[in-house]
């Protein structure tokens, strides 16, 4: 790696090497697919290709939340898309998602398939389509949508931006991680102002928004992203640790986050879901785990 002190970027970038970063086999500057492969397909109308990264976790615990609800047709297959193999970018996912990112959906439930891609366009499809989750009154609708763009537009500079210098960049860089560590705590400060007077991102209901921003900044806070609890001194946005926990302990949150695991304890493990019996073994041993974790 060169010296970032003593780097000047040349008058045209091109793509000659990798950087060395954990990331580094997948990354690339050009889209599209590179190898032909179908996806697999379920029985049920509702087909996510995904891996429980945070933006993956929103989707499961919406689903999850809506099948607690009673929304039967809410069933869907969560098939394994193992990223760090290049997965995602198959003719067929990228048929599914031309951005090549996780989470993806596929709602068979019509006359035609529809494809929807990003986490919160699926989180708010999904909202729309069972009536749930949403506020239908114009001010908390207008609130919801807020905080849920609002994880949407601030998320990759937590992920992107602090976890990546932070946790997986091959040199590290003082003024990058002071950049992004700076910006993450004032986004930390913003939810903590705004919990301070709600139960919940927009009050009392429980809607997408807290779906939206509960994986990444309540895995944050309760020391589960990027080893950075300590370094960010999370513990001092006392409304944000409130909420997490709270959230934390709801049976359908701790069911979306098992789905398409691949890491930590087995027992919180489940690498695909194909049906609500999927979690029959060892589910209490598996609820428990996710719950004190």
């Amino acid at each position: 790696m060169t010296d970032s002190s003593n780097y000047t970027p040349p008058a045209i970038w091109r793509w000659n090497k990798e950087n060395g970063g954990k990331f580094a086999n997948i990354n690339r500057p050009v889209a599209g697919a590179t190898h032909q492969k179908d996806l697999p397909l379920g029985r049920h109308p509702l087909q996510l290709y995904s891996l429980a990264t945070p933006n993956g976790v929103k989707v499961t615990v919406m689903l999850e939340e809506l099948l607690a609800l009673g929304h039967a047709d809410a069933e869907y297959d969560a098939w394994l898309i193992p990223i760090g193999e290049g997965a995602q970018f198959s003719s067929g996912f990228v048929a599914v998602n031309p951005n090549s990112k996780i989470p993806a959906l596929l709602d068979r439930s019509g006359p035609e398939p529809l494809r929807v891609f990003e986490s919160g366009a699926i989180l708010l499809h999904l909202a729309e389509k069972f009536g749930a989750f949403l506020p239908t009154h114009a001010a908390e609708r207008a609130e919801c949508l807020s905080w849920l763009f609002w994880q949407m537009g601030s998320g990759p500079f937590l992920g992107g931006g602090f976890g990546h210098f932070y946790a997986y960049a091959p040199t590290k860089i003082e003024y990058a991680i002071d950049r992004y560590a700076m910006e993450v705590k004032r986004q930390l400060d913003v939810l903590n102002q705004r919990l301070a007077e709600n139960e919940y991102l927009v009050g009392d209901a429980y809607t997408v928004a807290d779906m939206a921003v509960w994986p990444w900044y309540g895995a944050l806070v309760k020391g589960q992203l990027y080893e950075a609890g300590e370094f960010l001194q999370v513990s001092d946005y006392t409304h944000v640790v409130r909420w997490a926990e709270q959230i934390a302990k709801r049976p359908a949150v701790q069911r979306g986050r098992m789905v398409n695991r691949t890491w930590g304890d087995a027992a919180s493990q489940l690498h695909e879901r194909h049906d609500a019996s999927d979690f029959d073994s060892k589910t209490q041993d598996k609820l428990a785990t996710l719950a004190s974790s």
